[in-house]
């Protein structure tokens, strides 16, 4: 199944801007504002939209994060573990030193001992001593259902531990470049969930993010070949998080398609409608999580299965 309605979550005690994140994540922003305001906010907006999620039938899994060691990005936990059908579970390798002490085995056998069930551990996490990395679902877009992950390779997105991954999950590999305007420049974009997301039949993509025609006409290609309908977003759009969405389900099995309300914000009548078309969209006020971590609400949720 492309969908689950068991959804993992990491309140946050100290969340904050992250200055190493900020190397190569240009969605981030800074300013003046007082550490414990910023963890306020964030908070706030965590709770709000946990209670949300819950209200709509899908099961969400808190776990509270630990004030030592200082993981300001831990609301993101899809970046350091994935959860697969067959009881896999993965292990990520991290770009920045301060978020890879966010994998703790204390939530895995939590999870255990409340009922979920996993026979095998896939560690890549050694290839951060080689300055090689591979975040989870934030570099990998996985279409569960038809067997393929999509990247978008880039300082966080190594393709040889990538196409790694595919052959001991069983994917096929769907590589490409993707890049946003920063200033004058076009940078690789951090992490391929800010530009894309698919869904059981349909797929939201950032198309023009892709520079090179015969990548676009690839991805393309690749998404029309496992039958999923192409929402595009412009790349103004993704910068305010329309491609970082998740479709979940809940208990009774009805669909719903969870963004920010910035995300939705930006879409048009049209793109709603169509989204719309599929499933019920739910949408979370989450403005200091994605101003200060650079990351919306697919980031915050990871999947079991």
């Amino acid at each position: 199944m492309q969908n689950t309605s068991n959804i993992l979550m990491i309140s946050p005690v100290a969340f904050g801007f992250n200055a190493q994140t900020a190397e190569n994540n240009f969605f981030q922003k800074n300013d003046n504002t007082q550490s414990s305001e910023i963890q306020r906010l964030a908070l706030a907006e965590f709770e709000t939209m946990t209670e949300k999620l819950r209200a709509k039938g899908i099961n969400v899994i808190v776990i509270k994060d630990t004030y030592e060691p200082h993981t300001p990005d831990s609301i993101f936990p899809n970046n350091w573990v994935s959860f697969h059908k067959n009881g896999a579970v993965v292990l990520y390798p991290m770009f920045a030193e301060n978020r890879r002490q966010e994998r703790r085995e204390d939530i895995l056998n939590h999870l255990q001992q409340i009922g979920f069930q996993y026979n095998t551990i896939v560690d890549f996490t050694h290839y951060e001593k080689e300055n090689r990395f591979l975040e989870g679902t934030g570099s990998m877009i996985l279409d569960r259902e038809n067997g393929v992950a999509y990247a978008a390779l880039s300082e966080r997105t190594d393709e040889a531990i990538f196409e790694k991954f595919c052959k001991k999950l069983d994917f096929f590999p769907c590589a490409f470049r993707a890049f946003q305007t920063v200033g004058k420049e076009r940078k690789p974009i951090y992490h391929t969930n800010v530009m894309m997301c698919v869904a059981d039949t349909y797929a939201v993509v950032c198309l023009e993010a892709l520079d090179l025609f015969w990548e676009k006409y690839f991805l393309r290609d690749k998404l029309l070949s496992s039958n999923k309908k192409i929402i595009e977003i412009s790349e103004e759009q993704m910068h305010t998080f329309a491609g970082n969405m998740l479709q979940v389900q809940n208990v009774d099995g009805k669909k719903f398609l969870v963004m920010s309300q910035t995300a939705y914000n930006s879409l048009d009548n049209e793109q709603i409608a169509q989204l719309s078309e599929f499933n019920e969209i739910i949408t979370v006020e989450i403005p200091a999580i994605e101003k200060y971590g650079g990351g919306s609400a697919r980031c915050m949720m990871a999947e079991i299965f």
